[in-house]
This record gives structure tokens, sequence and C-alpha cells, in this order.
């Protein structure tokens, strides 16, 4: 065989692997990931009995007390305290509990309610695709932050008012990644297949497309817990969201925003709080999609 008919070599990066070991497959990054989540579900779930302080106690004497790594800051509190003299390290922890249940009611809500829409949007097309995709542009059309501004005008701020506006802004983003999806799945052999054995479409949609659609959605849902955490704050921000005498990491922020310049730790801390939950909640859901993934999984490491 001549060069001109000698078929071409595709040049790999042989680094590829080693990333892709590094990011998901290593196991002192997949337990460092577990480590933290585990953590975080500690900390929501029994963070009243884990602080080492009462989150709500004023201490005007002590306030604005640095972190102990600073000249004048004290192993009594070690993040600090804000300009009330409450504890930050025990607020911190409080705090975890509603940003916990914030993403453990909104993201599973948004997810269920999206991808049933999606699915049908695409599996059946027609009037049924119209009417779904016309809430969808209706939604993404409408200012979630309208909804709270209602939902304020009618209660009090809470927790419920939180959710109903997350899934709200949440769930068309779903319902479009599905349909999509779901428009190129019917299609496909396996589906052919099904139908010619006389499977009906409820079957076929929930024991061969919905598998094919796992991956997908865990991506996005994952990618939504950020999403999640900072609405929650800037919602609590703007008085339409958790009550102000509540803890949350967003509220923290905002009421921590005032003295950014003399109390950077007010911000400081529960926003790195924020990006590192974030962080790890991404890397598990592309460890998980790789284990999801039959392909992905049998790749070599």
């Amino acid at each position: 065989m001549s060069e001109s008919q000698a078929p071409a070599q595709t040049v790999e990066d042989p680094f590829a692997g080693r990333r892709r070991n590094w990011r998901v497959r290593s196991p002192k990054t997949l337990v460092a990931t577990l480590s933290i989540l585990l953590l975080f579900i500690v900390l929501g779930i029994f963070g009243s009995q884990i602080a080492p302080e009462d989150p709500f106690k004023l201490n005007l004497v002590g306030r604005l007390q640095p972190p102990f790594f600073e000249a004048e800051g004290s192993l009594d509190h070690p993040l600090g305290t804000d300009d009330l003299g409450r504890d930050t390290l025990s607020r911190l922890i409080y705090g975890a509990r509603i940003s916990l249940l914030a993403i453990a009611m909104v993201i599973p809500l948004a997810t269920v309610i999206g991808s049933i829409l999606g699915i049908l949007a695409g599996w059946f097309g027609g009037w049924t695709s119209r009417v779904i995709m016309a809430l969808v542009d209706l939604q993404l059309a409408m200012p979630a932050i309208l909804i709270a501004v209602f939902l304020r005008a009618i209660w009090e701020p809470s927790l419920t008012n939180v959710v109903i506006v997350l899934v709200f802004a949440l769930w068309a983003t779903f319902a479009r990644l599905v349909r999509g999806e779901t428009l190129g799945l019917k299609e496909r052999e396996f589906v052919l297949a099904a139908r010619t054995i006389g499977a009906n479409d409820l079957r076929i949609m929930v024991r061969h497309v919905l598998p094919s659609l796992v991956n997908s959605i865990v991506i996005l849902a994952t990618l939504n817990v950020a999403t999640v955490v900072i609405a929650e704050a800037g919602l609590s921000f703007l008085g339409v969201g958790i009550p102000q005498d509540s803890i949350s990491w967003g509220i923290m922020i905002s009421q921590g925003r005032g003295v950014i310049v003399t109390a950077w730790w007010l911000v400081t801390v529960p926003g790195i709080a924020i990006i590192v939950v974030s962080l790890v909640v991404n890397l598990f859901g592309d460890w998980l999609r790789d284990f999801l993934d039959p392909q992905l999984r049998n790749i070599q490491r």
C-alpha cells in the first residue's frame, strides 16, 4: 500500500485519560468529594447540635472580632464574630440547614416536573408539545423575581416561597433538555424494536427512553445546585426569601455586605462555603455520569 493510500492516523492526547482519571476516577478525589458532601449533609441535619455556640446569642462587647489567624483573633471564635457579636462558625454550621433544605426540595421537584413534561412533549409532539413548550416560553419570559414579590405580598417570607419560586424558575430548563433528547431517542432502533414486540407508549418511555436520559438529567441537576444556593441568597437579600431573623449562608452574606471593608470574613466565609459545596456537587455529578454511562465506565484507566 502506498503512502497516499495509507489510512490517516488519529492524533490523541496522551494525557486525556490521566486528566479524566484525576478528575472523576481518582480514589483520592472521589473520597475527598464524598467526604465534603457528607460533612455538608451532616451539618445540615445536625447543625444545631454541632454548633459550638448559640448562633443567635448577642455579644456586643465582642463584636467584629477577626478570625483566629489574625492578630486580634481568638480560638474562642475561630471564624470571628459579626457586627452583633454572634459567632460566625456557629452561624455557618447552622446555616447549612437552609441551603440543604433548599437543594433537597427544589432540585428533585424541578427535575421531576420538567422531565415529565419534557418527555411527554418530545414523545407525543403535536398539540401536547405546543402546549408544554408554550408554558416553557411563558416561564422564560416571566422573571422569577416577579413571582417572589407576588408571593411576598400574599405570605410572609419563608422557605416555602423560595421553593415555589426556584422550582418555577428551573423546571423549564429540564423540560427543554429532555424534550430535545426525546425527539432523537424515539427514532432509535431500540424504540422501534420495542414497538415491534407490542410495548405501549408508557412502557417505552419508562423502560427505554427515560434510562437514556438519566445522564443528561443528572448533569443538569448538579449544575443547578449552585443556582439554588445563590438564588436563595439573592431572594433573601431582597427580603422575599428566608426571613431575616433566620440563618442561611445567603442571609449571612446579605448582613455582612455593609461591613465588608472592615470585616471581610462575614462575606468571605459563607461565600467560600457556597463555592465549595457547588464544586464538590459538580464533581460528584461528573463521577456519577461516568459511572452511569457504560461506555465511559469501561474506559481503561
